[in-house]
């Protein structure tokens, strides 16, 4: 008795499911024989599978009916994402299987002015020449239809919804239908099921980059993304002070943990400019971002003041790239959409 006996002995072991056998698919690993005595390894997405006892059942039936075998010895493993994902591909995506890029912009704190850099770096990009997409995935307060002026509802098209489009984006938000002053109340799967059909039911188009403004923390729709698009890139958004930092280096290990890439850190609301003097005044402290940065090893993109043209351009649907596409502060978004872009390439 050999090895080669025992796989071919196993080649009758199908997976329920797939209806292949396990050794095809390579989840049987680590064949060994000593004398009559049979070890091998049965890798599963988890310890706990409900497949384990019925596989491990026919794996001893088959190679314990060899002639010569004394003992059968099954080992569970678990698969890496990777072995798992060749084995069970993923239904791909509709509404996104035309998406070149994605890259999420996250924070573990609410109020940095997340959206607000979501926004103007999609437009940073979108200047650029590429084909950008905004997606609102903050189900819980969107913001992104009034940073942008839009209060069309949405259209749909062979079952598919159609993305508005203005300022050269195609943008979707969960705020484009109800009204502005509808609460949603969702629970966690409710969640996950809407940021999935945000991907799948929505037809985005050919595009170069979808750019995904997340709420902040480390809740539902983070994972929800993360699962839904393993290669997902992520900006951090963080604030100078230390209870914003805080925040950040939870959302950072969140996306370590989920296999995600962090491209880099943007520090807003760094300093600000008084018309009566040129020295920058740091009303929420010094060099947080760089401190991240030092930290963590994430490079530091750029540092934005806190500029009034900024906000109330968001509060008139006019954002900074399109009112004031000259200004200081619109020229930083494209140096960091610039190093994003090469980065991510």
């Amino acid at each position: 008795m050999d090895e080669k006996q025992i796989i071919e002995s196993l080649q009758f072991v199908l997976h329920p499911k797939l209806k292949k056998s396990l050794i095809d698919i390579g989840m049987i690993k680590n064949i060994s024989v000593k004398g009559g005595a049979v070890t091998l390894d049965l890798a599963l997405k988890s310890e706990r599978s409900p497949l384990r006892k019925v596989l491990v059942a026919q794996i001893e039936k088959a190679v314990g009916a060899l002639p010569g075998v004394s003992s059968v010895q099954v080992g569970i493993i678990t698969l890496s994402r990777e072995e798992f994902e060749k084995i069970f591909p993923r239904a791909p995506l509709k509404g996104i299987e035309n998406v070149t890029h994605f890259l999420a912009v996250a924070s573990g704190k609410g109020g940095v002015g997340k959206t607000t850099v979501a926004v103007n770096l999609a437009l940073a990009l979108a200047q650029h020449g590429l084909k950008v997409g905004l997606m609102d995935a903050d189900i819980y307060g969107p913001s992104v239809p009034l940073m942008l002026g839009i209060t069309e509802t949405l259209a749909q098209k062979d079952n598919m919804i159609i993305p508005k489009e203005k300022y050269g984006l195609r943008i979707m938000s969960l705020g484009m239908t109800a009204s502005s002053n509808e609460a949603f109340i969702w629970r966690g799967p409710l969640v996950s099921k809407m940021i999935h059909q945000l991907f799948d039911q929505v037809n985005w188009g050919e595009l170069d980059y979808l750019v995904i403004d997340l709420p902040p923390g480390t809740g539902d729709p983070s994972i929800a993304v993360a699962n839904a698009i393993p290669h997902c890139s992520i900006l951090m958004v963080t604030t100078p002070q230390e209870v914003a930092l805080a925040d950040v280096r939870r959302a950072i290990e969140l996306f370590h943990k989920t296999g995600q890439t962090i491209v880099g850190l943007v520090e807003n609301m760094s300093y600000f400019i008084c018309s009566h003097s040129e020295q920058p005044i740091e009303i929420f402290g010094h060099g947080g971002g760089e401190k991240l940065q030092e930290e963590t090893g994430i490079p530091l993109l750029g540092t934005l003041p806190i500029d009034l043209e900024l906000q109330q351009g968001g509060d008139s649907g006019v954002p900074l790239l399109v009112s004031l596409p000259d200004s200081a502060t619109s020229n930083i978004f494209r140096t960091i959409a610039k190093k994003i872009a090469d980065q991510m390439h």
